[in-house]
């Protein structure tokens, strides 16, 4: 059955690949050499296929061939029904596998479980918050900012980033980006939090950078955050 799934799925990745996309994405993940090229929204459909056709023996497979292969396994996991104390565990092994950015953003873009289950995943997510490791940090950090940013976890997101050390790229891009959707949902506590934090300079200036960028910002506002780099 494993080697079924396998075989259907690289024949599904085939089909939809891209060349000028696989070249576009193989620019944006300059580690990552096993690039097809397809698009996500064919992937996210493919999963569905998936998830339709034999989703448990798929979450079995490891050591894929491309990195589709393994960004469908996660957006599978985020296709399941089911109560949060079976799916964390699926999730835990899932993160041991991510190496690149976009593998895990699209998986914690998934796990849609999380709006129901906020307090319980809080928990989960402080061992990854707390690691030294590059995608273990930006998992969680996204997770973040994909379900926490709101009054009831803001400070406590803010205790959180300040304790983080990490001299890794996608590690502090992740921070700095968790940061800036906190300003734009949360202008007045982030900017007191700005004035006040010892958080790393690049992070803190990556931080600022990212706000500006956004068009949810008045040009006002931005002036003033461009005065504040450090």
């Amino acid at each position: 059955m494993t080697h079924d799934i396998r075989i259907f799925v690289k024949k599904r990745l085939k089909e939809e690949a891209d060349e000028k996309f696989r070249k576009f994405s193989a620019s944006l993940l300059p580690n990552i050499h096993n690039v097809l090229g397809v698009r996500l929204p064919v992937l996210r459909k493919i999963a569905k296929e998936i998830y339709k056709k034999d989703y448990k023996t798929y979450l079995n497979c490891k050591d894929f061939e491309f990195m589709e292969e393994t960004m469908l396994k996660g957006m599978v996991i985020g296709l399941i029904k089911d109560k949060p104390e079976n799916l964390l565990p699926v999730i835990s092994d899932f993160v041991n596998e991510i190496d690149n950015w976009s593998v895990c953003d699209s998986f914690c873009c998934g796990l849609k479980f999380v709006r129901e289950n906020k307090a319980r995943v809080w928990k989960f997510l402080q061992h990854y918050l707390a690691s030294k490791k590059e995608y273990e940090i930006r998992f969680g950090c996204v997770m973040l900012l994909t379900y926490f940013v709101e009054e009831e976890y803001l400070d406590l997101i803010f205790e959180v980033v300040e304790k983080i050390q990490t001299e890794d790229y996608y590690a502090k891009m992740a921070i700095a980006w968790l940061i800036s959707i906190c300003f734009i949902k949360q202008p007045e506590k982030t900017m007191a939090f700005l004035h006040r934090t010892k958080i790393q300079p690049w992070i803190y200036n990556k931080s600022i950078q990212k706000i500006t960028e956004s068009y949810r910002i008045t040009t006002d506002t931005k002036q003033i955050l461009k005065t504040m780099k450090r």
